[in-house]
């Protein structure tokens, strides 16, 4: 496959949520531990990006909140809020679209959460999408549940307790997926505030926990988050928001870019504005991920909602500059 866009299809790219699940508890330290991950190459958020898909149809008329690549299967999973449920009940829908953008189908997933992140697991044939679940009175997810995705169903949440809280005291869940380095990065809320723990992904396949690879406070960042990816030794964060008013493109808007080292906890590039679908209408960032081509390129991927208001679109972009 070729380095630039668009991607080719075949170059990119067991439902248990129900059943009661024991989960180990892991306790919190109240300060980052230093951790002892091999430091990999990173994403320079500095240089250019380029376009996936501009302006992708998606089952309904609301923003999306995440995305996520099955990189066996070759799709990709969009989660947006239902339609006519207000943001407090946490009812998503999952899109699956094809590399260049095509939707393939959806499925409704009542009181889960409010997406900021999920992950998309090859499952044989299918995919198992790990995700928040049993959503609070905030509408964010207070568990995490493996679901296989299944076109056209709607799915009520599990309770929190027929799910997986792995970490205790966390009162709030989401997850990412790095396929490249094959860990699992989770981002929790305690009484203290933010946090991060990273496992490998065989945590999540075998439903065993064990010792995480790292476990931090989320350092501080400004702007609205909206959304978190893992490449190897470093996470990257997404903030910002929607052009103003009627979404008309104003400037370069106020989407930033930010690299965290997982060893320390600390900040190891930017925030970086990022002009990535600048002319784009709307333009509210949401959602990162990481994904590798066949040819063995690595790419972050920025997400967008954009759009006019009742007919909102997703726009992916991507940056590959690695240092």
């Amino acid at each position: 496959m070729p380095p630039t866009p668009p991607f080719s299809r075949r170059s990119l790219i067991r439902t248990g949520a129900g059943a009661s699940l024991a989960a180990l508890g892991l306790g919190l330290g109240a300060q980052s531990a230093a951790a002892d991950v091999p430091v990999t190459q990173r994403f320079d958020l500095t240089q250019p990006s380029y376009d996936l898909f501009r302006s992708a149809d998606l089952h309904g008329p609301r923003v999306q909140q995440s995305f996520a690549f099955d990189w066996v299967n070759k799709f990709l999973y969009v989660a947006t809020k239902r339609d006519g449920s207000p943001e407090s009940a946490g009812d998503l829908c999952i899109n699956k679209l094809d590399f260049h953008g095509n939707y393939l189908a959806y499925m409704h997933l009542n009181g889960f959460g409010h997406g900021v992140a999920f992950a998309a697991l090859p499952d044989g044939s299918g995919t198992e999408l790990w995700v928040e679940c049993a959503a609070n009175s905030n509408g964010y997810g207070t568990a995490l549940a493996p679901i296989r995705f299944t076109a056209g169903q709607t799915l009520g949440s599990p309770a929190a307790s027929a799910a997986y809280r792995p970490i205790s005291g966390a009162s709030e869940y989401t997850c990412s997926v790095d396929p490249v380095y094959r860990r699992m990065i989770v981002r929790y809320h305690t009484s203290s505030g933010k946090r991060i723990r990273v496992y490998p992904l065989s945590a999540f396949e075998n439903r065993s926990w064990g010792t995480p690879l790292a476990d931090f406070a989320q350092p501080s960042i400004s702007g609205t988050a909206q959304g978190y990816a893992l490449y190897g030794s470093y996470m990257y964060f997404q903030t910002g928001n929607a052009y103003p008013g009627d979404g008309t493109p104003t400037g370069d808007g106020n989407t930033y870019l930010t690299s965290i080292d997982i060893n320390t906890g600390t900040v190891k590039q930017g925030p970086v504005l990022t002009k990535a679908g600048s002319t784009l209408h709307f333009r509210e960032p949401e959602g990162l991920a990481v994904y590798r081509t066949d040819a063995g390129e690595a790419r972050l991927f920025i997400g967008f909602a954009t759009g006019v208001e009742g007919d909102r679109r997703s726009s992916i972009f991507y940056k590959n500059a690695l240092i």
